[in-house]
């Protein structure tokens, strides 16, 4: 009897170990992205954007802190296209609107990457943001 109950217990601790591993991450989108977007060639911005998933909409912001921008609209299509948008200001202070169109990539991996393209009003560029 004993050693039925110590290989039940020991079985029960293994499972509870292991189960984490085999835990999702959650909405493909949540987390901490960081990056950089090139306006031009050989100048980097360096961008963070932190997304959430309330079982309904994803929302969060580019930039999180004192000045960081409201994500207005985001979406993963079920290709994996992700297109978000934001409304903030620019260097000098005037209104511009921000959208990202990109692919995202290593969904099986805890950092996944997004990449493709920037829009920050009427300049474009690559962008690449990798979860945390």
């Amino acid at each position: 009897m004993r050693m039925v109950l110590s290989r039940t217990v020991g079985l029960v601790i293994l499972l509870a170990v292991a189960t984490p591993g085999f835990a999702q991450f959650g909405h493909p989108l949540k987390g901490t992205w960081s990056g950089e977007w090139s306006p031009s060639a050989g100048k980097q911005t360096h961008v963070l954007v932190e997304m959430n998933w309330d079982g309904k909409t994803i929302s969060g912001k580019v930039n999180p802190g004192p000045n960081g921008v409201p994500i207005t609209k985001a979406t993963l299509d079920p290709d994996w296209t992700v297109h978000m948008e934001a409304d903030g200001k620019d260097a000098a202070g005037k209104a511009v609107h921000f959208a990202v169109d990109g692919k995202l990539e290593n969904i099986g991996s805890f950092n996944r990457v997004v990449a493709g393209t920037w829009t920050e009003g009427a300049t474009k560029g690559p962008i690449k943001l990798v979860r945390n």
